[in-house]
Order: structure tokens, then sequence, then C-alpha cells
């Protein structure tokens, strides 16, 4: 049934069901089978996702962050940066659906109001950059 429904949704061009208040309008095509996560880091900051995924592969994250270390562009690059343990400044600074954010060729994301960030994460070797910053643009307050 979930096939189905997904199936539809995707012929009716209608976006998928809100995720943590976020609407994502676009996936690329043979995206696997979407599940929804919650979990929060050692900081404190609150995870919601949607994970496509086939056997043995991620094709795409989406996931709403909140919490008080991302009051700002800057707050929400050091996290970032902290939680997957890589240096800021090896993503570059993008625009999202005209808002600042951070990015490089498989992962971006932004400040959506201040204590709230989205990132968007693809197997860009299966997808292409582009289907990158298609779904990320996508994205949007429900």
């Amino acid at each position: 049934m979930t096939l189905l429904l997904t199936f539809l949704l995707v012929l009716s061009g209608a976006s998928w069901p809100a995720l943590d208040g976020f609407v994502i309008g676009h996936l690329p095509p043979g995206a696997g089978r979407a599940s929804d996560f919650a979990y929060e880091s050692d900081e404190g900051v609150r995870f919601v996702s949607r994970v496509w995924e086939r056997p043995g592969a991620v094709d795409l994250t989406v996931a709403v962050l909140r919490g008080p270390e991302l009051a700002t562009g800057a707050g929400l690059r050091a996290f970032m940066a902290a939680y997957h343990e890589r240096s800021p400044g090896s993503w570059s600074e993008v625009r999202v659906g005209g808002r600042p954010g951070f990015g490089d060729g498989d992962e971006v994301f932004w400040l959506a109001a201040p204590g709230v960030a989205v990132s968007v994460a693809i197997d860009a070797g299966r997808f292409g950059g582009g289907e990158l910053m298609k779904v990320a643009e996508s994205v949007r307050d429900g």
C-alpha cells in the first residue's frame, strides 16, 4: 500500500508528507524507499530525518534540525563541522531558496529560521550534483 501511495504521489506531482513542518517537493527519479527517523545529538540538537534507501545504499537524506546552537549561520556551520568531524571550511557558501547556506557536491544545509536548519544529502555519484540543489530548492515550510 505504501509503495502504491508513493507511486501515486510521484505521478500526481504531489509533495511528500510534511517532515517536521517542512514539505519536500522533489525527489530524484529512482530514489529508494523512504523511512523517517528522530534522534538527538549529544549537544541537544534534535534531528527529524527522512531517508530514501535501497538495499545497501542510501540515496537521499533530508533532515530538519532544531536547537539553540543553530541560532546563526556561523553556529550552524560550526555544529555541522563538529557533528560530521570535518573542517568548517570544507563547505562552500551557497544559497538555497534565497537563504544563505553551506554545501559541497553531496550535501547542503541552511538556516531556515533561528534555531531551525535543514540539511539535504544525496548520493551524487548515482544522481549527479544537479539533483542535490533541485531537492534542496524544493524544501519549503509546510
